[in-house]
């Protein structure tokens, strides 16, 4: 059977429609997920009764580049800024001490009934967050055994946020790629578990440990429920709950102004480490 020959080569009518139909798919999602960043950007620079307007306007008629300074000023946002960096960091500095510590005793030492303790912790994963709100409350406001109350201090944000399983998953997973061999050596070079961890593990877990950090930081900077309910004075709050309890008489495009703020550290952190999170993610996807 002869070939038939047409004007359009059928290879180079295949690539055409694969790049019109990338093209598109990258168009339109872009515009799901930048969409509503650029209605939050300008949405504050808009007046009171535009922003309120129906049907909404799609840019500032009558642009107010003051509404941002407002927001700041009247929200105190470099207070809640922080509040927010002090809890974020000291979240940090719990979890990379005590989650690698319960991620490498599961994955190199392996503690008695050790993945039955790494199953409970992945079913974890599974209940809402929300179910946690209340026993987590009332175990911060009377702390078993000590019988302290935590709340209105950092450590109601700082050690809820240690028992995070998937960080600790990431982090076992990570080390389970860590060659024995490794650590064989260095027992019989005389060094403990510890010293093992620290000269050794820690070095090569760069990554994952960057990803853990980024994640960690998130967490607490997008959080809104659990630092209104363990900080219930406005000025020890962080971004996103202070900014709702201090809204009382704010208008609503200055509010949405303090929004966009809030949410330009995060966008940052992707932008600048979105490289660092994938390679970290499949960092401990291949053994050796």
């Amino acid at each position: 059977m002869s070939d038939t020959r047409t004007l359009i080569n059928p290879a180079q009518l295949n690539r055409t429609v694969y790049r019109v139909t990338l093209l598109l798919v990258v168009v339109v999602f872009s515009l799901v997920f930048l969409g509503p960043l650029y209605l939050l950007v300008t949405d504050g620079l808009k007046t009171t009764a535009e922003s309120i307007a129906t049907p909404p306007t799609f840019y500032p008629h009558h642009v107010q580049v003051s509404n941002y300074s407002d927001a700041w000023n009247r929200l105190n946002i470099e207070q809640l800024l922080v509040n927010t960096l002090w809890y974020a960091f000291g979240a940090l500095a719990f979890q990379l001490v005590l989650d690698v510590a319960a991620a490498y005793s599961l994955s190199k030492l392996r503690p008695v009934l050790g993945n039955v303790i790494l199953g409970l912790m992945l079913a974890s994963l599974m209940i809402p967050a929300m179910v946690l709100i209340v026993p987590q409350y009332l175990t911060v406001l009377d702390l078993p055994l000590v019988h302290l109350n935590l709340l209105n201090s950092p450590w109601a944000i700082w050690l809820p946020s240690v028992a995070n399983a998937f960080n600790i998953y990431l982090l076992k997973r990570f080390f389970d790629s860590v060659p024995q061999e490794l650590l064989d050596s260095a027992a019989i070079d005389g060094a403990g578990p510890l010293r093992t961890l620290w000269s050794i593990v820690l070095p090569m877990s760069r990554p994952i440990l960057g990803v853990v950090s980024i994640f960690a930081l998130v967490n607490v900077w997008k959080d809104f429920l659990w630092p209104l309910l363990a900080e219930p004075d406005p000025t020890k709050q962080t971004l996103n709950a202070g900014i709702y309890s201090l809204s009382l008489g704010v208008p609503q495009n200055v509010l949405i102004a303090a929004a966009a703020i809030s949410a330009v550290p995060t966008v940052l952190f992707f932008l600048i480490f979105q490289r660092n999170i994938m390679s970290g993610l499949t960092a401990g996807s291949l053994k050796g």
